[in-house]
């Protein structure tokens, strides 16, 4: 049992050192968490209903996940093919697509859960 516990207890030193990798060496991953902290605090301002919340974690989860499966790629093609390379070149754009989809995505969700309370809230402020 003991084993079995230290074993876990690796596998999330492993994850936590690959998200403070990306948290390090990738920029948009900055950006992604300073949206990501901002709309937190919209949806604590706005008291948004858990179902909200609930999607927004997931849209949140989503981004971020894509972001760190893009970071992978990029590495695994630079160990695999430290020359340029147009097949290299693709399998990162392709990555970095998935990332502006997702967060594209992430901007329709916010727009439509956020949206309309905080235009509410807004026009009660400012009346």
């Amino acid at each position: 049992m003991k084993d079995f516990f230290s074993s876990r207890m690796q596998s999330f030193r492993h994850a936590f050192r690959g998200w403070f990798y990306v948290l390090r060496t990738q920029r948009n991953a900055w950006i992604h968490s300073a949206i990501a902290t901002a709309v937190f605090f919209v949806g604590l301002w706005l008291n948004i209903p858990p179902r909200d919340w609930a999607v927004i974690i997931l849209t949140a989860a989503l981004v971020f996940s894509a972001e760190f499966l893009n970071t992978s790629i990029e590495v695994t093609v630079d160990l695999a093919s430290p020359d340029t390379h147009p097949l290299a070149k693709i399998g990162k754009d392709v990555g970095a697509a998935a990332v502006l989809v997702a967060a594209f995505a992430a901007i329709l969700i916010g727009l439509l859960l956020l949206g309309p309370p905080l235009w509410q809230k807004i026009i009660a402020l400012l009346s």
